[in-house]
């Protein structure tokens, strides 16, 4: 269990950070921005959490948020150089595991059967919860190109960018869920407003 007893250590006033195994790194870094999308996704999560009726999709979002965390404690400790055993890995860095993206799989189809059929693209919007579901969406999309970045130039876990990709559309059908099953669904109409 992490605990923390003093917030502010000063330690980043020079624009530096600490990752996960002790390494120094700018706070601009590809690793950091990765992480701190992935950290912006779950706090817009949180915002769509908060007036919530529907227990069963309450829980399914916290679920969300905890592996969202796990997810930033995996990028925040690297892996070792490619082909050689991780040390980190050894010591117990947590990583996202396979089980957790086929999870998303499982929830996204239930979801996805119950919804009114796609005619058109979706545009953001709707309800409140919905309309912060597609904010979430879209900060996971970021998070997932970082992520995608990141892996040209440093060994990245392949779950973290499946994850990334699957959360992102849960957080589509939820969206959709939360439109009455779709029916309030903002929708996309090609060219509609090139006549007025």
């Amino acid at each position: 269990m992490v605990r923390l007893t003093r917030i502010y250590t000063g330690g980043g006033d020079q624009g530096q950070t600490s990752l996960g195994d002790g390494a120094r790194v700018a706070k601009h870094d590809l690793r950091v921005e990765a992480y701190g999308t992935v950290d912006e996704a779950n706090a817009v999560i949180g915002l769509a959490r908060v007036d919530l009726k529907d227990r069963k999709l309450d829980a399914m979002l916290s679920r969300i948020q905890n592996d969202l965390f796990d997810l930033g404690a995996d990028l925040c400790t690297p892996e070792g150089p490619e082909g050689q055993e991780d040390n980190k890995r050894k010591s117990g860095a947590l990583r996202v595991t396979e089980a957790q993206w086929q999870r998303l799989e499982r929830e996204i189809d239930e979801i996805n059967e119950a919804l009114d059929p796609l005619k058109s693209f979706v545009l953001p919007g709707g309800s409140m919860a919905a309309a912060y579901l597609h904010l979430a969406r879209t900060v996971a999309r970021r998070a997932e190109r970082l992520v995608s970045q990141l892996q040209q130039v440093e060994v990245v876990n392949e779950a973290v960018l499946i994850y990334l990709n699957r959360v992102s559309d849960l957080l589509f059908v939820l969206a959709r869920h939360c439109n009455d099953q779709g029916k309030s669904d903002v929708l996309w109409v090609p060219g509609a407003t090139q006549k007025n």
